[in-house]
């Protein structure tokens, strides 16, 4: 094995530091210790290499791209670009078939055929049914929702048309992506038409690859995970402010802990109230423990932490130090962001590491299928009863990180517009005004994952910790959340310690955090919600991207991240990623997507590794956004009297 880096130098989480080190005395291999000893491709990494047909692979050399080209005739733009999509693709896939997911589920409970869950908010269940066209005067809930289900389950199969969620976005975006022909028609579609069009000799112009990947990421965006995120608010309740508790001291030795982790709400939905339930309860005790611990994790855990204050242990890369701490019963997971590896971590202590979904089966594992359509409860305590079973195998290899941080989450796009509005007046013109007057110098979303190849958290909390001192407020989603919620940034006394006076001053005067936690990395949807008041409410320009807002993901590592990138540029923000990405410098692929996509879709991606020059260049772009808007001078609202009116006469 490849020397291993230093603890200190893997991350700046105590809890994960701890654990680390616990788990290299115990002889545990980790997913830092596994990036230390496999370095990455670098022709690969840069999409320099292509295998999407029988005649190669074909590699080409970065340092003279287009001195060569692959047996077929492409060039190295045509690499790239046919890489970057079907990463687009991919992404879009797992988001919308979780969408796919939720719609199904949704539809079953709609029908009266699902026990198990319910309608939890039946506003959002008529606002929703609402932007699908559907008719609510005057009819029965179940009516609304099994029309709302099938319209839903539609825009996956859809042919032809558009997706309808993409008509709430400003009409002048709208019409940029018609004109464009990008516009998606439905969901499955798109992403087969993308995985077609980079198959060996069909589409290999860059700039039309490009293209065609965004309205596949449009689909995402506007379409699996926006449907995914308003149905689960219908089934398991509309984020509102919520008070939580994060990192790995949420575990507790004296209760069976179960952690979650994934993707889907139903799962940690049903285990919640499964470890409320007496009889439950009333089993656990029986071997000895005082009750039952439910911990979430990762993205399923950040949706039920925004809707029901879930203690949460962490983000992506603390599930082997979850496991080393030697007190979790179980890890229960459903789809995405799994690691095999984990499989061993669980086999050096007790912990039952668990699969639940028909997808995501992994070798070693156990297997016990989570039914959510269909039996969810009886499932649900077959699983619980593992977890219980196994709380008398615990080894003398337990330590628990005794720090704990809380957190105010929960901050919907509804949440948000009645905070700054109220009942009757909710809207985001304060937003709009203290951003004019420039308390606010403008809104970033900081989202993504966490990297092995990347020290742990730093990235994130380095470039929020700059953006704030600057006055740009944050929005946060996924792993990226996590990160700073164990800072301690998701408290509202954390304005008052990172922020400049403006931010500071309407933080304090609201009573919010600087940092605001919005939920899963599908949830983005709920930041294009935003975007998109924020340009109804008015005066920042009638388009996204007039309105002085960036985006980052600083520590990414899936393909769902490329797909969330792509449809936040393709809705017009511009996007940094940070820790990689796949292009060759110099290339026309490269010049068009961190350059020229600005003249197609008013946006563009950018690649900056380093936390302060990220920051840098979003600071950057919102000035330039301001000076556009003629706003970049501090201006106060005055209230005239008479004397002054006169004079303006």
């Amino acid at each position: 094995m490849a020397k291993l880096r230093e603890i200190q130098d893997i991350t700046v989480c105590e809890s994960t530091t701890e654990m680390l080190t616990k788990g290299r005395k115990d002889g545990v291999s980790t997913a830092f210790d596994r990036a230390d000893d496999m370095k990455p491709c670098p022709i690969g990494a840069q999409n320099a290499c292509c295998k999407h047909c029988f005649m190669g692979p074909c590699r080409l050399s970065s340092k003279a791209p287009y001195e060569k080209v692959g047996v077929c005739g492409a060039n190295i733009d045509t690499f790239q670009a046919r890489g970057f999509a079907r990463a687009v693709a991919a992404g879009t896939a797992a988001h919308s078939d979780h969408g796919r997911e939720m719609a199904e589920l949704f539809y079953s409970v709609a029908k009266g055929e699902n026990p198990d869950f319910e309608i939890k908010d039946e506003a959002k269940l008529v606002a929703f049914a609402k932007h699908f066209g559907i008719e609510t005067a005057d009819r029965a809930v179940k009516d609304i929702a099994v029309e709302l289900g099938e319209a839903c389950l539609a825009e996956f199969s859809q042919q032809h048309g558009h997706l309808k969620m993409l008509e709430r976005a400003p009409k002048k975006r709208f019409d940029l992506w018609k004109d464009l022909g990008i516009l998606p028609r439905g969901v499955d579609r798109e992403v087969v038409e993308i995985m077609h069009r980079t198959t060996m000799g069909v589409d290999q112009e860059y700039r039309n690859i490009v293209l065609g990947a965004a309205r596949c990421a449009l689909a995402d965006g506007w379409g699996g995970s926006m449907i995914s995120t308003g149905l689960s608010d219908i089934m398991f309740g509309t984020p509102s402010p919520i008070r939580s508790t994060v990192d790995l001291g949420v575990i507790d030795a004296k209760q069976v802990n179960v952690i979650v982790n994934g993707h889907e709400p139903q799962l940690l939905d049903m285990m919640m109230r499964l470890a409320e339930d007496p009889a439950m309860v009333a089993k656990a005790k029986a071997q000895g423990a005082e009750g039952i611990n439910l911990i979430g994790m990762c993205c399923s855990g950040n949706e039920m932490l925004v809707r029901k204050g879930v203690p949460h242990a962490g983000n992506f890369m603390m599930c082997d130090s979850a496991i080393i701490t030697g007190a979790v019963d179980a890890l229960m997971v459903d789809v995405q962001c799994i690691q095999a590896g984990l499989v061993d971590t669980a086999k050096c202590y007790h912990t039952k590491f668990i699969t639940t979904n028909y997808r995501c089966h992994v070798d070693g594992a156990v297997h016990v299928e989570f039914h959510g359509e269909k039996g969810a409860r009886e499932s649900g305590e077959k699983l619980m009863q593992i977890a219980i079973d196994n709380f008398k195998n615990r080894g003398d290899k337990i330590t628990i990180p005794g720090k704990t941080e809380r957190l105010v989450g929960g901050f919907s796009h509804e949440a948000i517009n009645y905070m700054l509005g109220g009942s009757f007046r909710a809207s985001y013109t304060p937003l709009n005004d203290n951003i004019i007057n420039g308390r606010i110098r403008g809104v970033a979303g900081v989202v993504g994952c966490n990297n092995p190849r990347q020290k742990h958290d730093w990235v994130h909390i380095e470039l929020v910790k700059e953006l704030l001192k600057n006055d740009v407020l944050v929005v946060q989603t996924g792993c990226s959340a996590l990160a700073l919620a164990k800072a301690g940034f998701m408290q509202p006394e954390a304005a008052a310690k990172y922020c400049g006076p403006g931010l500071r001053e309407v933080c304090e005067t609201v009573g919010i955090p600087p940092v605001l936690h919005s939920g899963s990395c599908v949830d983005n949807s709920r930041i294009l919600e935003a975007l998109s008041a924020m340009v109804a409410a008015g005066g920042l320009g009638d388009d996204v991207s007039d309105l002085p807002v960036a985006g980052a993901a600083p520590e990414y590592m899936s393909e769902k991240a490329i797909a969330i990138g792509h449809y936040v540029v393709a809705s017009g923000v511009y996007t940094v990623f940070g820790v990689t990405f796949p292009f060759v410098e110099g290339t026309k692929f490269a010049e068009y997507l961190f350059g020229g996509m600005e003249k197609d879709l008013g946006a563009t991606w950018a690649y900056e590794p380093d936390p302060y020059k990220m920051a840098k260049l979003m600071i950057d772009h919102i000035n330039k956004k301001r000076e556009a808007l003629g706003i970049m001078e501090k201006k106060e609202r005055v209230l005239f009297d008479m004397e002054a009116r006169r004079e303006l006469g």
